[in-house]
């Protein structure tokens, strides 16, 4: 059966188009797969509204996604749309996701941080992955979400939050390096527990904007090719390293690495500081990349399995 979904983020908006076999509960062909950066969530740390430049940049990439949806034979209206933590913190996002209903038919429902984080996990693993030995990362616009079959937690960490709250020079200073860091380790600390049980043998996989644009960067990708992306290992150590080059460079210069391009390059190292972080804190060696995600989890989440 033929499916779409979108995951509107803080920072970016993907849509997928694919077939869902729903007896294995699984995507079993890629139609088509889109990704652009609307950056939806600026500001909303904190005025705790959308701002009218996000709005606008948002409808647009909405409408160009219906336009897709509609050409593969499909209803906007039965797109499994979902929204995740710029929505949870906007006053006026009821009001703006009822626009979005009017110009596009796409009808979007705010996910709860736990649904995300269930989400995330279902549809982050590759396939053929044990979920039962996975923890999934996705380190989003405005949040984190670390999950395993055992449960999990949203955490209110994310790349452009913490950019607008603590990052803001450019290149950025080491105490504002320390003061994130220190804010990102506080959150963390609060899954030492859940880590414990899970046992040492758990293998970390990585989600998402930021883990994938790592990757790409360690592969040095000028274009995105899911297919050498997907597997790719990170380790500790070269994230660490990653994070420091990051903090050495102004905006401009980020841009100029393989994969980070324009829309990734400011918030990347708050991304990769959080990764990073979690690696240390929550002691994974390594960091398995995925380019799935949230997009694929929410067609099981809707059908039941």
């Amino acid at each position: 059966m033929l499916r779409s979904s979108i995951d509107l983020g803080t920072n970016t908006c993907l849509l997928l188009v694919a077939d869902w076999d729903s007896s294995r509960a699984e995507v079993t062909r890629i139609v088509s797969d889109h990704a652009r950066v609307v950056r939806l969530g600026q500001g909303v740390d904190q005025a705790r509204k959308l701002h009218p430049d996000a709005k606008a940049r948002t409808l647009a990439c909405l409408r160009d996604y219906a336009a897709i949806v509609r050409q593969a034979g499909l209803d906007p209206a039965r797109t499994v749309a979902v929204a995740t933590s710029q929505a949870r913190d906007a006053q006026d996002g009821l009001q703006f996701f009822s626009e979005i209903e009017r110009e596009t038919g796409f009808r979007f429902r705010t996910l709860s941080g736990d649904e995300e984080a269930q989400g995330t996990f279902r549809g982050g693993l590759l396939p053929g992955a044990d979920p039962t030995g996975s923890v999934v990362i996705d380190i989003g616009g405005g949040s984190t979400e670390l999950m395993a079959l055992k449960g999990g937690q949203s955490l209110d960490i994310g790349s452009v939050r913490f950019t607008e709250r603590y990052l803001k020079s450019d290149p950025v200073g080491p105490d504002e390096v320390a003061m994130a860091q220190q804010a990102v380790d506080a959150e963390l600390r609060k899954l030492l527990p859940w880590r414990r049980e899970l046992g040492p043998r758990a293998q970390l996989v990585g989600v998402a904007g930021t883990c994938t644009t790592l990757a790409q960067w360690l592969l040095g990708l000028r274009e995105f090719d899911a297919r050498a992306v997907d597997g790719t290992v990170l380790g500790r150590e070269q994230v660490a390293r990653q994070v420091e080059t990051l903090r050495s460079l102004p905006v401009a210069e980020r841009r100029k690495l393989p994969g980070v391009g324009e829309g990734r390059a400011d918030v990347l190292l708050a991304g990769a500081l959080i990764l990073w972080r979690s690696m240390e804190l929550l002691d994974f060696q390594d960091v398995r990349i995925s380019t799935r995600g949230l997009r694929f989890g929410v067609l099981a989440l809707q059908s039941g399995a």
